[in-house]
């Protein structure tokens, strides 16, 4: 994801020693002005499913639309709660949000932010914006939950999420009183 729509209220990425725990408030937070990218699979499924008015085009990638207000297109709110009328298809980068999980160090920090998976080291942060963290020593749970679900994610070994996403059924028929206008 890209912060260029947030960038008077973004912090700069904070190694994941620092979080106790996470978990999603559904408070749309994730979905509200930042680019998601797609990759090439992931655009050819929102438009199949949605139509390519759904999709921006950018140099050599593509992005989720976004409303006037610049939340996601897919983005419904009920009852104070943000949800994901992607949920069944949503891209890696929506996934994996507010985790950040690169090859190589990007925010400094790299002895806080290693973390070893699978016999290779990561650099992981986290967006300071997101309200579902707690901040302190991680705890074994989220340790053995939470970011090792993300990493399985982020490195392709699955795609079902369990611990990385709200734990609200979402039923999305029941959300549709009016199709949002993307423009």
């Amino acid at each position: 994801m890209s912060h260029s729509r947030i960038s008077d209220r973004h912090m700069l990425p904070v190694p994941w020693r620092y979080v106790n725990s996470w978990h999603c408030s559904t408070c749309g937070l994730c979905c509200r002005g930042y680019n998601v990218v797609l990759n090439f699979a992931e655009w050819m499924k929102v438009v199949k499913n949605f139509g390519v008015g759904y999709t921006s085009p950018g140099i050599s990638k593509f992005y989720l639309q976004h409303k006037n207000d610049g939340s996601c297109a897919f983005l419904h709110s009920y009852q104070g709660k943000g949800f994901c009328h992607l949920q069944h298809m949503k891209p890696r980068a929506c996934k994996l949000w507010p985790f950040k999980i690169l090859p190589r160090p990007k925010y400094g920090r790299a002895n806080e932010a290693v973390y070893n998976f699978a016999g290779k080291p990561f650099f992981i942060y986290v967006d300071p914006a997101c309200r579902g963290l707690t901040w302190g020593r991680p705890t074994k749970s989220f340790l053995d939950t939470t970011l090792t679900e993300f990493l399985s994610l982020a490195l392709g070994f699955r795609e079902k999420q369990v611990y990385s996403t709200s734990r609200l059924v979402y039923y999305p028929q029941y959300l549709r009183s009016e199709r949002d206008q993307v423009y």
